[in-house]
């Protein structure tokens, strides 16, 4: 290969730095050679725009000449038009509920093409931990370790919270602790890990709504807004809204308590609010003593 040719593999690592930053639009209907680019050499200096030809003689001044209609860029194949929210939550709402056991869930799912966040993930991530466990863990929405590996709470922030539900003697591992049952309000990650929308979270929710009655928990940790905002219309901000008992009413006739606390993530910014965390964890392991 010559020496300052670009290989296959550094276009490919070039693309994946482009995704990982939340890059999901192109700027073109018709794909480019990356690597005639690259190679090209320096950029030249835009030329003068070039004057319009005079009107052909006899154009009378009252005349106009025709203006060339541009036509529409063409579409790039292999594109399609985002599912209308609307008919997109109509069939989440459909799938889940024809799911009878969390396998079945999971197939469906992973088989959901509503989401608009789907085409941009690597990985659909549902859930970790042990089916039917006594405490459900809802977090927002994966991470880049989480897009990357399947799971939910795999980095950092996941590490952070295993040694939280450790020390009210939970795991989400198959050990001698009580089990947790781990997953999310989003299944597929957003662009640049920004915050999931309005429209995002509610064509989620008919999932998470059927994998909560599925799994049959004792107790909810709701981290963050996402979930708790999802789950209880109206709530405040995670600030106000930590420590605060809520009952989830599933529509098969289940009353769950919920409690919502900072995300693990949060916390590794803020350690010194780790004491509220504290607070709220002793709170949950009182409340699955007593359920």
């Amino acid at each position: 290969m010559p020496e300052n040719q670009t290989s296959p593999e550094q276009l490919r690592a070039v693309l994946q730095w482009y995704a990982d930053m939340g890059v999901e639009d192109v700027i073109g209907a018709e794909p480019s050679d990356f690597s005639t680019w690259a190679n090209r050499g320096p950029v030249s200096a835009p030329q003068a725009p070039r004057k319009a030809p005079a009107p052909p003689p006899g154009l009378g001044q009252t005349q106009k000449a025709s203006t060339p209609q541009r036509s529409a860029p063409s579409p790039v194949s292999g594109l399609e038009a985002p599912m209308p929210t609307d008919e997109a939550i109509a069939l989440a709402k459909s799938l889940a509920a024809s799911a009878t056991t969390l396998t079945d869930l999971r197939s469906a799912i992973q088989g959901f093409d509503g989401c608009p966040l789907k085409p941009g993930a690597r990985n659909t991530v549902i859930d970790d931990g042990i089916d039917g466990a006594p405490l459900m863990v809802l977090g927002e929405a994966p991470g880049r370790d989480e897009d990357r590996i399947g799971k939910p709470f795999v980095g950092r922030a996941g590490q952070l919270l295993d040694k939280m539900l450790a020390a009210i003697g939970h795991s989400r591992f198959e050990d001698e602790m009580a089990s947790a049952y781990i997953s999310n309000s989003i299944f597929w990650r957003p662009p640049g890990n920004r915050t999931p929308t309005k429209a995002e979270v509610a064509i989620c929710m008919p999932f998470v709504w059927r994998l909560i009655e599925l799994a049959k928990p004792k107790v909810i940790i709701l981290v963050g807004n996402t979930p708790t905002q999802a789950l209880f219309d109206g709530a405040p901000g995670i600030t106000r809204a930590r420590g605060l008992w809520r009952e989830h009413q599933t529509s098969d006739g289940q009353t769950i308590p919920a409690l919502p606390m900072f995300h693990p993530a949060f916390l590794l910014r803020q350690p010194l609010q780790k004491r509220l965390a504290w607070a709220d964890l002793i709170a949950v392991r009182k409340k699955l003593e007593s359920a």
